[in-house]
């Protein structure tokens, strides 16, 4: 049976709707399409989960503007969770980012091969976990060492130091490490 465009059409043994000859009825078609002309899931409050978490991961490519990239996506997705970029925790994490991330680039750095930001809020611990990982295992986080004074590098673990309650690297498998951090946060204030 042919079908006019825009024509609901119905045979005796199923239904049938305008978009396709092949389901039961609407709901089925949705179903199948994933949802299509389904309204969007309503997003919970600040984009976390019900229960308070929220999570970010994603590669950057292994240069300085990926390092401020990944500084920069990082606080956008907390204004989302409720942490304006002005806030406490959010310029706290942004720090930690970008630091780890920079080292990421300048230690970390293997050819063809990105390095990868997850950022994990933990609502009932009222901490975020940041991880960076690269390719490159043979050059290790050091116990921080206070630079010369006259060096212009050197100081950003001290950083890191100072705003985390724990941070710390463990070997990535296949290969390469994760340095991590653990920075607290009080609860997501809602914006009006």
């Amino acid at each position: 049976m042919a079908r006019m465009s825009g024509e609901n059409t119905t045979t005796a043994e199923s239904p049938k709707c305008a978009r396709c000859a092949d389901c039961a009825d609407c709901a089925d078609c949705a179903a199948k399409d994933g949802g299509r002309d389904a309204a969007p899931p309503a997003r919970r409050g600040f984009g976390l989960t019900a229960n308070g978490y929220g999570s970010l991961s994603r590669q950057f490519r292994p240069t300085p503007a990926g390092a401020r990239l990944a500084r920069r996506t990082v606080v956008r997705r907390l204004a989302e969770w409720g942490f304006g970029p002005t806030t406490d925790a959010s310029c706290s994490v942004a720090l930690v980012v970008a630091e780890l991330a920079a080292n990421a680039v300048c230690h970390g750095r293997l050819r063809g091969r990105n390095f990868h930001v997850r950022v994990d809020y933990e609502g009932p611990a009222s901490r975020f976990r940041i991880e960076v990982s690269d390719a490159v295992l043979g050059r290790v986080p050091e116990q921080p060492k206070l630079p010369d004074d006259d060096q212009e590098t050197g100081r950003g673990l001290f950083l890191v130091e100072a705003v985390a309650t724990r941070w710390g690297w463990e070997s990535r498998n296949p290969v390469g490490k994760t340095v991590w951090a653990e920075v607290p946060a009080d609860r997501p204030v809602p914006t009006a």
